[in-house]
């Protein structure tokens, strides 16, 4: 399995409604580091798994609406948890994988991992196919 990865980083309010949440209930703020995995069994024609220039272009532009955004109003009625995010921004990057936006080669790849570096000690990630 071949493996590129960017990253990039977010800022974000919010609020984490519900009792297991403790303090995170009140409004806060929190710096994610956001590092994308794009993964493919073969290379393409090209030698690389992903443009990477792209890539980084793509994650900047699936950020950019959360960056300095209280979550609360960016997803009304949600519980913006981490792992949430991380879905979320799953989607948003299969879908312009989807749309061409990651240059040629990329229909071979098979997988997406995003992961959210809360802080040095704590971090989620989702991973699926494409």
């Amino acid at each position: 399995m071949f493996a590129v990865e960017v990253r990039d980083h977010i800022m974000i309010a919010h609020s984490l409604k519900g009792d297991v949440f403790g303090p995170a209930q009140a409004m806060h703020g929190a710096t994610f580091v956001v590092d994308v995995t794009f993964f493919r069994e073969t290379l393409s024609e090209d030698n690389i798994v992903v443009d990477m220039g792209r890539a980084h272009d793509v994650l900047k532009a699936v950020l950019s609406p959360l960056n300095y955004s209280n979550l609360d109003e960016v997803f009304p009625g949600k519980v913006t948890t981490t792992e949430f995010l991380c879905h979320h921004i799953h989607g948003e990057i299969a879908q312009a994988a989807a749309r061409g936006a990651l240059g040629p080669g990329a229909d071979g790849l098979s997988a997406l991992r995003i992961t959210l570096n809360e802080s040095h000690v704590a971090k989620a990630w989702y991973e699926a196919a494409l």
